[in-house]
């Protein structure tokens, strides 16, 4: 049972950072990126900086110990992908802009939920 939980958390954690990865398209303003960041009204520089935190999340969630910035690096997932749904939604984007942050959010939630005691910040 444990084996299971731990081989799904990395599954699950994988998913997660493949699916931040494409913060370094909006770390290095791709052009199709900053395009598609055009209708939610944001400046160009919100997105590198929004780009640059989700290559730290990967960072922080991949390497071993470090558990509170661990804890904050899911935090910040949960706050700018919900973040940017609410902004898809308030720009009138297709339901598929809305939804896929919310997926990157339960993606966040189940991989908190099933990291391993050595990732925790408490292991009581």
């Amino acid at each position: 049972m444990e084996k299971t939980k731990h081989t799904t958390y990395w599954i699950i954690t994988g998913l997660l950072c493949l699916s931040l990865s494409g913060g370094i398209g909006q770390l290095l303003q791709v052009k199709e990126v900053v395009e598609g960041f055009a209708p939610l009204g944001y400046p160009t520089y919100f997105i590198s900086i929004i780009g640059f935190w989700k290559i730290m999340a990967i960072i922080a969630l991949l390497v071993p110990k470090f558990p509170l910035l661990k804890e904050w690096a899911y935090a910040g997932i949960v706050f700018a992908m919900t973040g940017a749904s609410i902004s898809h939604i308030v720009s009138g984007s297709e339901l598929f802009h809305i939804i896929a942050p919310l997926i990157i959010v339960i993606l966040a939630v189940v991989s908190w939920y099933l990291r391993p005691a050595s990732r925790k910040l408490c292991t009581a």
